[in-house]
């Protein structure tokens, strides 16, 4: 399920028709503005923030520059885009970790993934260089400090709990001893409820004033649109909040919670949780979240995950490889595991300019992966080194041995040579062959 998908296959119809033509007239723009206004109130975007941001639109879309473009289709997707950008962002979208220890004060209603959240929040600050202390406080929920501690040790991530003891007096012990161990960062688990009640407000309003805490993160369920917005304004009214985690966003097909948080409340969406594994996690970036509503893509997003997945120094072998033609089965089950660590190929498409239009409806059977594995697990090293000796009877050893059949054996050695092909193209990629296109 692709991240905004109902809204962006929208707003793509609307505007492939205006791209089509050539002069707009001042009823076509206005007839797409109203468009655009029932998909983003159909995405669940709050009706104010919908109202204003069609307004907005409109009165640049309609000025003189626009309407004696040559372009003004392009013209006015490059107004919606920026607009979108500027309805999500923020002067202060990064976290404030100027302190030693900064201090993270977690917030939210149960069921909103605020523990797990915490853990992914450690772990992603791990990777990053700091040292971050978990801290148990949310006192009442049966389990909840076990599960942070399953969630911190995932995190590879320390975890300060004193039991059922006051919240505030255990966030104070653990900003003690962060000081005395040397954590950089504390983050603070506390307690949730169904709804949003006056003795939960109290008992963080309390931890609040004691510990002082340099960022206060709510943690919303994206998939709930409005109501997300509306849990995010009382909280933000009782709390002051500094930012919003959004969890779910890869299960949100509409959108509206993160289109609508930053102008009703004023405080940014810093993060979002896009699976359910522990690395998970994203900085929420406005100008690349508003590429992939209108199927741009997101090629830095993808450029970083490629760096995460392949070092340098693979690349270039890789790389060497092409251009020598050495590539071997078993660099291809390498490549495998490392489209693994990226979220998979459906995942990166979603992520190419272009993707979401033109691959409407494809989704590729990630399961053709591990049969694939299956098939090169059976061939002799001899045979993944050399697959052009791979004739009739040892393709039928090779079935038989991974439990396929021939015509996929057969599948396997023809895509493994038209990736042989294609991959060879990129020794003449400008940017400097393929570890230009993973931006090393």
């Amino acid at each position: 399920m692709a991240i905004f998908s109902n809204l962006s296959e929208r707003l793509n119809h609307i505007f492939s028709k205006l791209t089509k033509r050539g002069k707009l007239t001042e009823l076509e723009i206005k007839e797409a503005m109203r468009e655009v206004r029932i998909a983003l109130l159909e995405a669940d975007v709050n009706y104010m923030v919908a109202k204003k941001f069609i307004n907005d639109v409109s009165e640049k879309a309609l000025g003189e520059d626009v309407m004696k473009s040559l372009t003004p289709g392009q013209m006015v997707i490059k107004i919606v885009r920026d607009e979108l950008v500027k309805l999500m962002s923020s002067t202060d979208q990064k976290l404030q970790l100027s302190h030693n220890p900064s201090i993270i004060m977690m917030c939210g209603l149960q069921g909103a993934g605020k523990t797990t959240m915490c853990g992914k929040l450690g772990a992603y600050l791990k990777k990053s260089g700091k040292k971050p202390l978990l801290v148990a406080c949310d006192i009442y929920r049966p389990a909840a400090i076990n599960q942070l501690q399953v969630v911190g040790k995932q995190a590879n991530c320390e975890v300060f709990e004193r039991g059922t003891q006051n919240p505030v007096k255990t966030a104070k012990q653990a900003i003690d001893h962060a000081k005395k161990q040397g954590f950089d960062v504390v983050i603070i688990d506390t307690a949730g409820r169904l709804h949003i009640n006056e003795e939960l407000m109290n008992e963080l309003k309390e931890i609040k004033k004691e510990v002082k805490p340099q960022e206060i993160l709510l943690v919303v369920d994206a998939m709930t649109g409005q109501d997300a917005v509306t849990i995010s304004e009382s909280f933000n009214n009782d709390l002051d909040i500094s930012g919003v985690i959004l969890t779910k966003l890869d299960g949100d097909t509409r959108g509206g919670a993160a289109l609508s948080i930053k102008a009703i409340t004023g405080k940014p969406i810093k993060f979002s949780g896009v699976g359910e594994k522990i690395g998970d996690i994203e900085p929420f970036y406005p100008d690349r979240i508003a590429g992939r509503i209108l199927d741009m893509g997101d090629v830095l997003s993808l450029i970083e995950k490629a760096q995460e997945a392949v070092t340098e120094e693979e690349a270039k072998k890789l790389e060497a490889k092409f251009r020598e033609n050495s590539f071997t089965f078993e660099d291809y089950l390498v490549q495998m595991e490392n489209l693994k660590k990226m979220g998979g190929i459906n995942d990166i498409l979603k992520m190419l300019p272009g993707a979401s239009s033109k691959l409407k409806g494809v989704v590729i059977d990630e399961k053709q992966l591990q049969v694939n594995k299956a098939i090169i697990q059976s061939m002799t090293i001899e045979e993944r080194r050399n697959p052009e000796i791979i004739k009739a009877s040892r393709r039928k050893r090779i079935a038989d041995g991974s439990g396929t059949s021939i015509q996929q054996v057969n599948q396997l050695l023809k895509q493994f040579e038209q990736s042989k092909e294609m991959m060879k193209q990129l020794k003449n990629n400008k940017r400097g062959g393929l570890r230009g296109m993973f931006g090393m």
